[in-house]
């Protein structure tokens, strides 16, 4: 850590340990790898609920399928049970978040600008660090954490329940010759069949609407994301990050480039003359030469710009 004389004593006098540099660089790197493995130990744990619900899901669907006589009540008892670990796992997640938060604020203002020299600090990261210590708080909240845990792991789990109970009550006994055999087959003790398949309805409509709903929110730490600003244009990246967060399929080649920036080109080249040639005879495009300055080697050089 390399800062001005001035400024450095500043700094250390602000934290009040009466710390050397290289003693405050040896404990944030200790730490950093404490709060590594603590997150480490958190991911874990939301793997742990996700392997529960799948088990039970698999049980569930097994034991209702392998009998004619077997009740479908059992996928629908999954299905509470599953809901219950997915509650689970979004408040873990929660958990999961803070200690991110904490490995982002020292990756991006302190190792990211130390390894860019000349590496100068900014004191305010560490104050937010240490306010996460001081007065640990969730970055997300419980319904940005539901969602984002729905769409990442549970939806196929719902979607396959309810799928699975339909074939159940369309198949055994016997196939289903109307759609008055199926209500029938579908209720449940004193609950008609009409209320039973429209709870299922709400249930998994209330579901898709919060997976949806919360696409949007992004305080999530531990999450990449690439998402334009313009609420117009986020509409195709919105479906891109549901394929991809349910199914990971990147369905980016087939989602039309609508942001602008896409199509800008800059290029930070010592040879501006012959590339700017070439993309003029070979491209036929436009380009642009300017004029800009190392603040690192104090070099002049001239940057190319192409739409």
């Amino acid at each position: 850590m390399s800062l001005p004389n001035d400024e450095t004593q500043q700094a250390w006098d602000e934290i009040g340990a009466g710390l050397r540099p290289s003693d405050f660089n040896t404990a944030l790197i200790h730490y950093y790898r404490a709060e590594i493995t603590r997150a480490n130990a958190a991911r874990t744990r939301l793997d742990n609920t996700t392997n529960w619900a799948v088990i039970t899901t698999g049980a569930a669907l097994s034991f209702t399928f392998s009998t004619e006589s077997s009740t479908p009540i059992v996928i629908i008892l999954d299905a509470i049970l599953a809901l219950l670990f997915l509650f689970i796992e979004a408040r873990r997640y929660r958990y999961y978040e803070l200690w991110s938060y904490r490995v982002r604020l020292m990756e991006t203002h302190y190792f990211a600008r130390l390894m860019t020299p000349p590496f100068k600090a900014d004191p305010t990261w560490l104050s937010q660090l240490t306010d996460t210590m001081l007065h640990p708080r969730f970055p997300v909240g419980l319904l940005e954490a539901f969602g984002r845990r729905y769409r990442r792991n549970y939806a196929p789990l719902f979607w396959i329940l309810g799928l699975g109970w339909v074939i159940k009550i369309a198949v055994h006994p016997d196939m289903v010759r109307n759609w008055n055999e199926f209500i029938g087959r579908a209720v449940i003790g004193p609950i008609p069949g009409e209320y039973v398949i429209l709870i299922g309805v709400l249930f998994h409509g209330i579901l898709n609407v919060l997976g949806l709903a919360t696409v949007a929110l992004r305080k999530s730490q531990g999450e990449v994301f690439d998402e334009p600003s313009n609420w117009l244009l986020r509409i195709p990246h919105r479906v891109r990050d549901i394929f991809w967060e349910v199914f990971e399929i990147d369905v980016r080649p087939f989602i039309p480039r609508l942001q602008k920036h896409d199509q800008l080109l800059y290029i930070i080249t010592d040879q501006a003359e012959p590339i700017a040639a070439k993309v003029m005879e070979e491209i036929r495009r436009g380009i642009t030469r300017m004029a800009g300055t190392g603040m690192y080697t104090g070099k002049p050089y001239h940057p190319l710009l192409c739409v």
